[in-house]
């Protein structure tokens, strides 16, 4: 039997007209849980233009923010501070000022510079961290590329200076790849609203010279892989020839990857895998992991992953599940071939934007329900709760293929 999912009848949070880094879209956010009470805390994503930095014959810029937000009813309601954003892009436009100072006290480039989107928030080795989607540079009105005919804006902001050099930074800043940077995150300061201490810059954990690279985060301990402790994240690159095995695959897919130190998982120096690719219809154009996977057991992994069919049929979430492999990276082993979370509610549905998105971030589990927020029309912030026990039982009805199991 399919589970059921229950949802929010509306927006739990939606853009503000008056609140400039926020008036446009608040959306795909991030939520944990306080380690002392029953609240849960949220970062979401938001953006509205900036006239200030236009430039002549372009769109006004979308520099994007991540903002903060509690609820006390466990996600039914929320708390949202939109008098300033929690984590803000540093807007530099010169070459010597792309520069911040990492959690080692180095100077090292600043890959957040532009936009800051899609937080997913998550422990490695039992502390607290955020992985976020970064752009060099803030686009125009990105979301136009979706319409017909097409409009692409996320180069109109770069200087000219990135073409002065042929340093994998420069090409990064050439092409406004996405890079997922990640941050330490000092949740007593966040909800302080001691904003500036609560964030402190890790690294990068792609490499954005090599292809565009969203939907990145880790399992939360090392694992053994090949003979080393090292650590392992999810990641789906834009460009599926730039890895390895990406010749047999036509579409955005899912990898892992596996590094012995965190800021090695950007460089050479990390080992990657293809995990899953589309096979199911409604998979068509992408798929890419939601958010980080949740421990079933010692052994096996709950995976929450996201298909695209077209900008018509727009995004659906299901779900797959990994079991751990000696010596090894985890694999798949059962994939849930329905269609379990998509717009349906008229609220979700788009407006503004062509296709239709409820893309959920985030997904921890409180007693016995699984807690997911999500963003929907690409423009809020919605809330969705299922028994966690039957999810996965439904999904353990399925082979890796998505193909229904006899003996179930």
């Amino acid at each position: 039997m399919i589970p059921q999912f229950k949802y929010t009848a509306g927006p739990v949070l939606v853009p503000q007209p008056d609140c400039d880094w926020a008036s446009k879209m608040v959306l795909n956010p991030a939520i944990v849980q306080d380690p002392d009470s029953s609240r849960l805390h949220m970062l979401f994503r938001a953006t509205g233009p900036w006239p200030a930095a236009r430039k002549e014959g372009c769109y006004d810029p979308y520099p994007i923010f991540l903002g903060y937000a509690y609820s006390d009813d466990l996600g039914e309601t929320w708390t949202a501070d939109f008098s300033r954003p929690a984590l803000i892009p540093a807007l530099k436009q010169a070459e010597d000022e792309i520069y911040i100072t990492n959690i080692h006290g180095e100077r090292v480039r600043n890959y957040a510079n532009g936009c800051i989107e899609d937080p997913r928030i998550f422990p490695i080795d039992g502390e607290l961290y955020v992985s976020v989607a970064c752009r060099m540079f803030p686009p125009g009105p990105y979301w136009m590329l979706d319409q017909d005919p097409p409009i692409e804006t996320r180069y109109d902001y770069i200087p000219s200076w990135v073409h002065e050099q042929d340093t994998p930074f420069h090409e990064t800043a050439r092409t406004n790849n996405t890079v997922t940077v990640l941050f330490k995150l000092d949740l007593d300061k966040l909800k302080a609203g001691q904003y500036e201490e609560a964030f402190a810059y890790v690294c990068p954990l792609t490499d954005g010279s090599r292809s565009d690279n969203r939907d990145v985060f880790p399992f939360p301990h090392r694992m053994l892989i090949d003979g080393k402790q090292q650590y392992v994240i999810l990641h789906r690159p834009m460009t599926p020839g730039a890895f390895p095995a990406g010749d047999t695959v036509s579409t955005p897919s899912i990898y892992i990857a596996a590094a012995e130190r965190l800021e090695d998982l950007a460089s050479a120096d990390a080992v990657h895998q293809l995990m899953a690719t589309s096979v199911l219809d409604w998979e068509a154009n992408r798929i890419g992991a939601s958010w980080p996977p949740i421990a079933i057991n010692e052994n096996e992994w709950l995976i929450s992953y996201h298909g695209k069919k077209d900008a018509e049929f727009g995004y659906t979430q299901s779900f797959m599940i990994a079991r751990n492999v000696a010596g090894s990276f985890p694999e798949i082993i059962h994939r849930c071939p329905d269609r379990l979370m998509y717009a349906q509610q008229e609220w979700e549905l788009p407006t503004d934007y062509p296709t239709p998105c409820l893309f959920t971030t985030a997904g921890i589990v409180v007693g016995e329900e699984l807690i997911m927020a999500y963003g929907a029309a690409d423009q809020k912030v919605g809330v969705s709760w299922v028994n966690l026990d039957e999810l996965i039982n439904h999904v353990k009805c399925f082979d890796a293929e998505g193909g229904r199991l006899v003996h179930v």
